[in-house]
């Protein structure tokens, strides 16, 4: 088996995960942007590309300051505030359709903001099985104290990719909206490598890649999943004892290697079961149980489906999805209406 691990595209590749860019904030303080509680299935995201915020939450946490090159990334479509740091009454602010994005302007006299707001959508079920890994909102620096450092390329091809979607968002040419949304997607791949060479990566899948002893265990369960692994397996691969590779999931990951198994599993089989052709008895052997019976306790325990109920549900998602976009109003001006939670406080 090869030692050499890329989790990140496997699980991008079993989970694929669809960026939206929706606003740019160009504000003079004060100013004020605040997020309602959003969809479970959302990663909201921010980027400032030049001047500063400070991000408060609604627990009493400590505000943390935000600089040009920084990306915020709050999961689960969380409850969050950014604003100037001023703490005086914020100027209103209006929003105007552009070609590709929705503008957000004010008249504030003070420091400027320019910032790219928008989220990255998880389909179900990843939505519940990737956002058990990544529910911790998440700050990606966009400077470095020391100039030369592992994540030095890394941020240099953040900060072409950022430079990228400013290009496009100010740039009304066709196509605009679609390489946007491309250029989304690529952030979240850029944002979770950059967070996972951080030496303070959030609990998560992010900070348990940082552990290079651990590659070979998480090889296995990504490339590998049917295989009967047990703890004392994939420790072995890693030449380390069950007890010491149990501490390090757990403490990295907040979850045991077999459940990150099993999760894994049952995304390869729900994924699967999505084409008419495949039957239970099939996604039950890619996904590594000899037992159809076994296999439909454990996905109905992980997904609140049986096999043929998330099959059924899929389907007639489909078929609303296709109904739906062919009767759908103008979608430049649904998505003005998504921000309406955010411009009236801002």
């Amino acid at each position: 088996m090869s030692q050499r691990i890329d989790w990140l595209s496997r699980l991008l590749e079993m989970m694929p995960v669809t960026g939206k860019l929706e606003l740019h904030c160009l504000y003079g303080a004060p100013w004020r942007v605040a997020y309602e509680q959003g969809a479970a299935q959302d990663i909201v995201y921010h980027v400032i590309l030049s001047g500063e915020a400070w991000l408060n939450d609604r627990h009493g946490n400590k505000a943390q300051r935000l600089t040009s090159g920084d990306i915020l990334l709050v999961p689960a479509g969380a409850p969050h505030v950014l604003t100037d740091g001023s703490g005086t009454e914020p100027v209103k602010a209006t929003q105007r359709q552009g070609l590709n994005v929705v503008i957000s302007e004010n008249s504030g006299q003070g420091e400027r903001l320019d910032m790219l707001c928008g989220r990255f959508v998880l389909a179900p079920p990843h939505d519940r099985l990737l956002g058990t890994y990544l529910r911790s909102r998440m700050i990606v620096r966009g400077t470095s104290k020391s100039a030369i450092s592992p994540q030095s390329v890394t941020r240099q091809q953040m900060e072409a990719l950022v430079g990228l979607m400013r290009a496009e968002a100010n740039v009304e040419g066709i196509g605009g909206q679609a390489m946007l949304n491309a250029f989304s997607a690529a952030l979240f791949t850029l944002a979770l490598r950059l967070a996972s060479q951080s030496h303070d990566a959030p609990l998560g899948l992010v900070a348990l890649a940082s552990h290079v002893r651990l590659a070979p265990a998480l090889n296995a369960i990504f490339f590998e999943p049917a295989r009967p692994w047990t703890l004392s397996k994939l420790a072995s691969l890693c030449n380390l004892s069950r007890a010491t590779l149990a501490r390090y999931f757990e403490s990295s990951l907040g979850r045991s290697a077999s459940e990150l198994l099993q999760d894994v599993r049952i995304t390869l089989a729900a994924n699967a079961l999505r084409m008419p052709t495949t039957s239970t008895a099939t996604a039950a052997d890619l996904a590594g149980y000899r037992s159809e019976a076994a296999f439909q306790r454990a996905f109905k325990q992980h997904l609140g489906l049986t096999p043929a109920q998330w099959r059924a549900s899929r389907t007639a998602k489909a078929t609303t999805d296709t109904d739906g976009a062919s009767s759908a109003a103008d979608p430049q001006i649904r998505q003005s209406e998504e921000h309406r939670d955010v411009s009236n406080q801002a």
